[in-house]
């Protein structure tokens, strides 16, 4: 089996506020618009046996609808950038929902993920060469930048090969979040998984 990730779809208007960023930073590998998501939960390479286990067990998430909001820009790496990304704001039914993942991914015995959860859509992977001070300006350019927000009405794991980061990402499973799922907030549900 490929690569698995859980994650977000970008709704085409909201790829196009995205790729309007794109350009202006030299080694930047730009994200093509039609891989632009956001990232769930990353659970790597799989035999076929786990994946089919983890398929069914995504299955069984059920949560209402959750908010998108895009706002900011930023990187990550120390010392040298190595990706530039928009900022989701967090909320409590996103961070809910990307926790419940990382819970029933580790009873089927897969490793927690080691890096504190941080929501976002990356946008240009850096190739080497770029200097924080480059990336920091560019990101200084583009001010306080903001995307419409979405409304996510499902969440889906993705595929990709391991060698080409940044896409093409596939579509393996879609799970719907809908209106009847648990409320987004904690009390009674929230040790139910």
């Amino acid at each position: 089996m490929p690569r698995l990730f859980t994650g977000l779809e970008i709704p085409a208007e909201t790829g196009m506020f995205l790729s309007m960023l794109r350009g202006g930073l030299r080694g930047a590998r730009w994200i093509d618009p039609e891989n632009y998501h956001l990232t769930l939960r990353f659970i790597g390479d799989i035999d076929d046996r786990m994946a089919d286990e983890v398929v069914d067990a995504l299955d069984r998430i059920h949560r209402r609808p959750v908010e998108i909001r895009i706002d900011g820009l930023g990187s990550f790496g120390n010392g040298k950038p190595h990706s530039i990304w928009a900022r989701v704001v967090p909320n409590q039914a996103l961070m809910e929902l990307q926790a419940e993942q990382e819970r029933i991914l580790q009873r089927l015995g897969l490793p927690a993920e080691r890096r504190k959860y941080v929501p976002h859509i990356t946008i240009a992977r850096m190739k080497g060469g770029t200097t924080n001070e480059e990336a920091a300006r560019w990101l200084a350019e583009r001010g306080h930048f903001q995307a419409p927000s979405f409304t996510a009405g499902r969440f889906v794991l993705f595929s990709s090969r391991a060698s080409v980061g940044g896409g093409p990402y596939l579509v393996e499973e879609a799970y719907p979040l809908e209106a009847g799922g648990l409320p987004s907030y904690r009390g009674f549900y929230s040790n139910v998984t």
